[in-house]
């Protein structure tokens, strides 16, 4: 067994692979960007190691100076977690030149699988089902266009060098195949440093499984039975679960059977997974899609169904061991689901987030596991992916399962950063999701009960805990230095403007803290009582019962509040007279969240229609498209291409066209 191996990763990912490295006994070595300098998995390892500035290209994609780390530390071994170098090529072949050993399949199976076109030939020559499609291999030049009218639609393009949801497009008619390809090909080639495109045949209804294999270098190849991923957003995965309710015995051996042949297919070594497209309606016809040939962001919930630690057995294969378990050997017991927290706000169009961990709770108990790289403190920026964490439950059955979840999602708090947790029990309750009835397109049907703006209950306790900040200041003599609206022969009351994202609200508090009489714009007058604890919760006392809030003050005034997963941060506006219509009507356009300008479609003096595409701007691997607010011309252009923007930076304006 390897002394000493470093984790080419961060986050979430390279915490977990150090748990168990630390839990056989060797040695870990992280490595880090300028922006990681003091982060979770820094702290976690026995030796850490800077490998460039915070741009991933420099740093965490930088193959020199990630061998460079493993050689100087004396590892002799790498594990590169998921994402960035996982799947590359020619980082296996560094670590092989090297002489580390890459903890993943020989280079012959990254490069038969890490190309879609030529792993969807090699498994169907083996004899493994795959959809219908082309790709640019197979296309003339010029001809993209008819072979997607050979194809047929609805259809997806599909980068053929990665995945992850990265550069996936959904196109129903033709009139959108330009668009499409454009953005496609931009994003993979952004992501992956390749834009050749597939061609498939969208599969209605569809279910997104996938079968975990193990294969030493002995032959030997097993399967751990199936994930379902069918809750997906822009196809990138959200809840994960396993096994699935939609498969009978019969089908789950087959599938495990074809993912089998696939390994083999490619001599496959290490943990990897073939992932399967399902119909609802034909459960028992299944699709290649493609093999990941890397651990999967979902991997906890096959462990915990089945009681091996995956990472452990990529460290024992990879040192040249034997599987010591059979097929025969592999067995479910009870259910798991994964959710994954993401730094996105739904309200908001899930565009990425940011900023510092004010206050952090993490749930625990019986079945439920949490895979992090949180702490408080920890800045969330814009050039990594913005999944921060992974809540896991594991119960007797599903039903169990799920409730553990959203109990556990109940107690995570993350005060600084706008997160989806609201969101994810949102989905866990959806009575779709309940019943098992999934597919990779139910997100997006009920998106419009799912995302919600925040509960006007959170202003009232934002006022109640500003009253707070100013109670000790009335035992001031003077009565009329008082903030908190005495006048002479009644209480006035106290009128705050606050805001939360988008919305706003004018509360009026009339009374101290621990009796007062709350008004929520023209809403009925509700009497709360609020008191701080010792931990620094914030009790609330209504009619209704008694509810704790979490709580953190932003160095920018942003107060954030917690309470049963859901997360909002409220800050006060000082001009009561300024109305959110207002600002909007001159038609600014500022940047939804931190990040880069990828594409500036405008120039200044540009006449543009209301939803006319304006500018790309990029974070966390996503694209966002800023369109024109109001039919004009723009008047002011701000950034240009390869510009880092803050969120709310004022990136153009256009101004109204002039009405004759």
């Amino acid at each position: 067994m390897f002394d000493t191996v470093l984790v080419a990763n961060r986050g979430e990912i390279a915490v977990r692979v150090i748990r168990t490295l630390h839990a056989m006994g060797i040695r870990s070595v992280a490595v880090y960007s300028d922006a990681d300098a003091d982060a979770a998995h820094v702290r976690a390892a026995h030796l850490a190691v800077r490998i460039g500035p915070a741009e991933a290209a420099r740093s965490y994609l930088s193959i020199p100076a990630i061998i460079k780390a493993a050689k100087d530390t004396g590892a002799q071994a790498v594990h590169p977690g998921y994402g960035f170098l996982s799947e590359n090529v020619e980082f296996a072949r560094a670590c092989a030149a090297a002489g580390l050993a890459f903890i993943g399949p020989p280079v012959r199976a990254i490069d038969a699988m890490g190309d879609k076109i030529r792993a969807k030939a090699t498994v169907s020559a083996a004899g493994v089902p795959v959809v219908p499609g082309k790709s640019d291999v197979d296309i003339p030049a010029g001809g993209f266009a008819a072979a997607a009218d050979e194809v047929g639609y609805p259809l997806l393009l599909k980068p053929s060098a990665g995945g992850g949801g990265k550069g996936m497009r959904l196109v129903t008619s033709p009139g959108e195949l330009a668009a499409a390809e454009e953005s496609a090909r931009r994003e993979a080639n952004g992501a992956f440093g390749d834009d050749t495109l597939l061609l498939e045949r969208f599969v209605t209804t569809p279910r997104h499984i996938e079968i975990q294999v193990l294969a030493d270098s002995r032959g030997n190849v097993i399967h751990l039975g199936e994930r379902e991923c069918s809750l997906q957003r822009r196809h990138q995965k959200i809840v994960e679960e396993a096994p699935s309710v939609l498969l009978d015995e019969q089908t789950r051996q087959r599938m495990g059977a074809a993912a089998v042949e696939a390994a083999r297919s490619v001599g496959y070594v290490g943990a990897g997974t073939v992932e399967f497209i399902v119909s609802s309606t034909a459960p028992d016809e299944f699709f290649f899609m493609e093999m990941n040939t890397r651990l999967q962001v979902e991997h906890p919930v096959t462990e915990l169904v089945t009681g091996l630690d995956l990472v452990e057995w990529q460290l024992r294969i990879a040192a040249g061991e034997r599987l010591s378990v059979a097929q025969e050997d592999v067995r479910l017991d009870g259910h798991a689901v994964e959710a994954r927290l993401y730094a996105e706000d739904p309200a908001r169009g899930f565009i990425p987030t940011g900023g510092t961990v004010l206050a952090l709770h993490e749930p625990a108990g019986e079945g439920v596991r949490v895979d992090s790289w949180l702490t408080e403190g920890t800045v969330v920026g814009s050039n990594y992916d913005p999944m921060l964490a992974k809540v896991i439950a594991w119960g007797p059955d599903r039903a169990a399962a799920l409730h553990r979840l959203d109990l556990a999602l109940a107690e995570t708090a993350v005060l600084g950063v706008t997160t989806n947790v609201a969101f994810l029990r949102g989905l866990l309750a959806d009575e779709e999701v309940r019943a098992g009835r999934l597919d990779t397109e139910l997100v997006e049907r009920r998106l419009a009960t799912l995302v919600s703006p925040g509960d006007e209950e959170f202003y009232s306790v934002a006022a109640l805990d500003r009253l707070l900040e100013l109670e000790p200041r009335t035992s001031i003599v003077d009565p009329w230095e008082v903030p908190t609206g005495w006048r002479l022969g009644a209480p006035g009351g106290v009128v705050f403007r606050l805001r939360a994202g988008e919305a706003e609200a004018v509360v009026r508090v009339e009374g101290p803290p621990g009796d007062a009489v709350v008004t929520v714009d023209d809403g009925e007058p509700v009497r709360i009582s609020a008191r701080r604890e010792e931990s620094g919760l914030l009790e609330i006392r209504d009619e209704s019962g008694l509810r704790r809030y979490r709580r953190a003050l932003g160095p920018d005034g942003l107060l954030w509040l917690a309470r049963d997963g859901a997360c909002v941060a409220v800050g006060e506006r000082p001009n009561l007279q300024l109305s959110q219509g207002e600002t909007a009507e001159a038609g600014p356009v500022t940047s939804p969240m931190p990040g880069s300008v990828l594409v500036v479609k405008v120039a200044r003096g540009d006449r543009v229609s209301a939803g006319a595409p304006l500018l790309v701007v990029e974070a966390m691997k996503m694209e966002h498209t800023i369109t024109a607010p109001v039919d004009g011309v723009v008047s002011e252009l701000h950034v240009q291409a390869g510009q880092q923007v803050a969120l709310d930076e004022p990136l153009a304006v256009v101004t109204p066209h002039e009405e004759n």
